[in-house]
């Protein structure tokens, strides 16, 4: 299988070359998607080998930034997609595995059938001890989304928020994203299941290098996040035809 690894990048010039180099010794093609960072990171995109980049002249977002990996897989005739975070919290050696899974659904141990359309990394599905203990506003957003997604849409996943997954290219063209930002799954996961499309997840570890790094804006507000996540979801919901998951005051209350 003919497989693209892409990871959005912004402001990420201090670090980036490690995470690209770890990328390449596991993943075939690479894609940088300079999504109009200003510190730097462009030149060092420039000086990275064998490296495919894309640039947004301007910030766009995560979101938008996964859109164009998305368009140019398609565009350039790829079987299947990783898109992969920048920050070093994910673990590159996993990518062969994540497209590997594209090929049988699973439950457990009882295999469903075979090819699926997304594999989406879970840092929830199983425990290690090697696992870092998540923000707990963090934690706890994602799963209040999560248990909102799996009770309107039927699914069955524990993570919604893990940017680590695999794609088959064929379904990328079903999607209609256009909250540019961090909400950008919210979308994926509605339009997916609305699309009928087959999913399974991947347990990936949970690692946090850098419990302050921000979101940037009023999104490092938890209780506003949660609102905005909301917002969106319900937005998403109502167009699908898919009943909303109500946004109570008490569920707000709890995120610090």
């Amino acid at each position: 299988m003919r497989y693209l690894t892409a990871l959005p990048v912004y402001n990420e010039a201090s670090h980036v070359t490690e995470v690209l180099h770890q990328v390449q010794r596991f993943a075939q093609d690479v894609l940088a998607i300079n999504d109009g960072s200003s510190d730097g990171t462009a030149e060092v995109l420039a000086a990275i080998p064998n490296l495919h980049v894309l640039t947004h002249p301007e910030n766009r977002g995560y979101g938008a930034a996964l859109v164009s990996a998305f368009d140019y897989a398609v565009t350039h005739r790829y079987d299947a997609i990783v898109t992969i975070d920048c920050d070093g919290q994910h673990e590159p050696a996993l990518i062969p595995q994540l497209v590997a899974a594209l090929g049988e659904r699973t439950l457990g141990d009882k295999v469903l059938g075979n090819e699926v359309d997304i594999v989406s990394g879970s840092r929830y599905l199983t425990e290690n001890r090697s696992d870092s203990v998540p923000p707990a506003d963090r934690r706890h957003i994602n799963f209040l989304i999560t248990e909102c997604l799996n009770s309107r849409l039927g699914l069955d996943i524990t993570d919604a928020f893990c940017g680590f997954k695999a794609y088959r290219t064929s379904v990328l063209p079903k999607f209609d994203i256009s909250d540019f930002g961090y909400a950008m799954p919210l979308q994926l996961w509605v339009q997916a299941a609305a699309a009928g499309m087959r999913i399974t997840e991947f347990p990936i570890p949970l690692i946090y290098l850098d419990e302050k790094r921000s979101f940037g804006g009023s999104l490092d507000d938890a209780q506003y996040r949660l609102a905005h996540y909301r917002k969106v979801l319900s937005k998403e919901l109502a167009r699908y035809g898919f009943e909303d998951c109500p946004c109570e005051q008490s569920t707000l209350s709890a995120v610090r």
